[in-house]
């Protein structure tokens, strides 16, 4: 009876650690709260905004992208979309320059995002996670909802 019961936890044991291995097999560099660096960041032709914080749980299949924060006026921020890394339109919320988002995984460290409003580009967005995966850096490259050129590179800190 004690073999059997033995037995039964090994199996259990095996399981449960197996269930968790591929759980943090399916996550990926960019999955995590990642929080502004407004040191590091630079904005053109700016303000930047006064903080912003990204919670995103990426895998192989997509990514799914939260940002919260506060603009230069002192209005909240909020930035939502899920999307497939199949290359096709996805809703944006919360962008005034975009309506749409496609995305594409470069590499295991490299996502680009192809902001679009009325199904032209208007940003694309190429993030890159460290080496040692505790900052990822955003560029952005295109035109804000005014029609000026916008080199934005935001610096994010894992939390």
């Amino acid at each position: 009876m004690r073999t059997n019961r033995f037995v039964v936890f090994t199996t259990v044991l095996l399981f449960a650690t197996l269930a968790l291995a591929v759980t943090a097999a399916t996550a990926d560099q960019h999955s995590g709260t990642w929080k502004m660096n407004p040191d590091k960041s630079k904005y053109s032709p700016g303000p930047a905004p006064k903080n912003t914080t990204a919670k995103i749980e990426s895998d192989e299949n997509g990514i799914k992208v939260s940002v919260e924060g506060t603009n230069v006026d002192g209005s909240a921020l909020h930035v939502q979309y899920d999307a497939k890394f199949d290359g096709k339109d996805y809703p944006v919320t919360g962008v005034p320059y975009a309506d749409m988002v496609s995305v594409k995984r470069i590499g295991a460290d490299t996502i680009v995002s192809t902001m679009k409003k009325g199904g032209q580009v208007v940003m694309t967005v190429t993030s890159v996670v460290s080496k040692d995966g505790k900052t990822r850096t955003s560029t952005f490259k295109g035109k804000d909802s005014e029609g000026h050129d916008v080199l934005n590179v935001v610096v994010s800190d894992k939390q």
